[in-house]
């Protein structure tokens, strides 16, 4: 009979699964993701709406790597709020046109003293004690998908370590107490994460015994601040050093790194920034009307090339203002620093009690 299709090549034809839906139709895929990468990451949860297919592109590791090859990806602000025994983490993220602090997935554990260190899309929490024993244990949270998991663990256990990124790797110094060979030869250690795998970096007998409550990343060299003095490690030469003695007198408090001047605030609380090549510090001028004293419980970051400044405000009754500010930093002609306040404003409000812990900022 005319027209009805009895087997063969016609009848395999018929049978062939249809061909998936494109992410936007009448263009390829690859073409697609890069449209979709431009799309500020404020609209996601929108597009996430649209199909199966977008959530799925919208949450895929694909489209982050398009946006950094792209150069569209945008910088966060991530804190850790501790509550009495608890910790918090929170997002900054914009809705309906302001910006403000979102909770994130809990730690699995409540550690102590760890470092954090933020690598590509991830924040890693090193170490720390539970019930005052150190761990060698480190949480590696994931924020392009807001979840936690266990990384690999280091050689040794620490609490108050120093830690920072240079090159693609972490690298930690310190923050245990070297009573044995295996403590001793692992006292620094680097991790790399294209092998998941840490390492031992070799350190001179004389700087081992080091407890560290303050580090930070000035070009290749990562600082470490012990109570007294520091050592400074050069990532780029493998070589060791002590801590500049006017650096160690001015560091106070949590720090950041701009344009590789070290900003902190001084005795009086008022911000200050350490040049390392004059080895010279110099007051940041242009913000004293528009900040506070910063004695305590403020922490400091480098947001996308700003100085990003997160305090604990006034508040009223039982609550407190956790306060921001973010701060476009330069030298001028003669060498001192000016800043100038792009924007300051409340991004949460909280019980009182309520201590920042960490202040940082990831790439997405």
């Amino acid at each position: 009979m005319t027209g009805v299709s009895t087997g063969g090549a016609g009848s395999s034809a018929a049978a062939s699964p249809p061909c998936p839906s494109q992410l936007i139709p009448n263009l390829p895929d690859d073409i697609s993701v890069q449209i979709l990468a431009r799309v500020p990451r404020s609209q996601h949860p929108y597009l996430s709406l649209v199909s199966k297919s977008w959530l799925s592109t919208i949450k895929s590791p694909e489209l982050f790597r398009t946006r950094s090859l792209l150069r569209v990806s945008e910088c966060s602000l991530y804190i850790n709020l501790r509550f009495d025994s608890s910790f918090h983490w929170y997002c900054e993220q914009t809705l309906q046109s302001k910006r403000a602090l979102v909770p994130l997935a809990p730690i699995p554990q409540s550690l102590i003293g760890p470092s954090p260190s933020v690598l590509g899309p991830k924040i890693y929490i090193i170490g720390g004690s539970i019930n005052d024993i150190p761990s060698n244990n480190v949480w590696v949270f994931d924020c392009r998908f807001n979840r936690w998991e266990m990384g690999p663990k280091m050689r040794v256990s620490r609490e108050f370590s120093a830690a920072g990124n240079w090159g693609g790797k972490i690298y930690v110094i310190g923050g245990c107490v070297v009573d044995n060979w295996a403590r001793s030869i692992n006292w620094a250690e680097v991790f790399d994460p294209e092998s998941g795998s840490w390492a031992a970096i070799p350190s001179a007998i004389e700087v081992r015994d080091k407890w560290m409550h303050a580090s930070a990343m000035i070009g290749s060299k990562l600082y470490a601040m012990a109570d007294r003095g520091g050592v400074v490690y050069d990532v780029g030469c493998g070589e060791w050093g002590n801590v500049p003695k006017r650096l160690d007198l001015g560091w106070r408090g949590r720090a950041a790194v701009v344009d590789n001047v070290l900003y902190c605030y001084d005795y009086l609380g008022k911000i200050q920034g350490y040049v390392v090549e004059m080895d010279v510090w110099k007051d940041l001028r242009g913000v004293e009307k528009g900040l506070p004293t910063f004695l305590c419980n403020s922490t400091m970051v480098n947001l996308d090339g700003k100085l990003c400044v997160v305090w604990e405000g006034k508040g009223s009754g039982k609550l407190v203002d956790i306060m921001c500010a973010e701060i476009e930093v330069k030298k001028d002609s003669d060498g001192g620093l000016i800043g100038k306040i792009l924007r300051l404003d409340v991004i949460l409000v909280v019980p009182k009690g309520a201590s920042i812990a960490h202040c940082l900022a990831v790439e997405l």
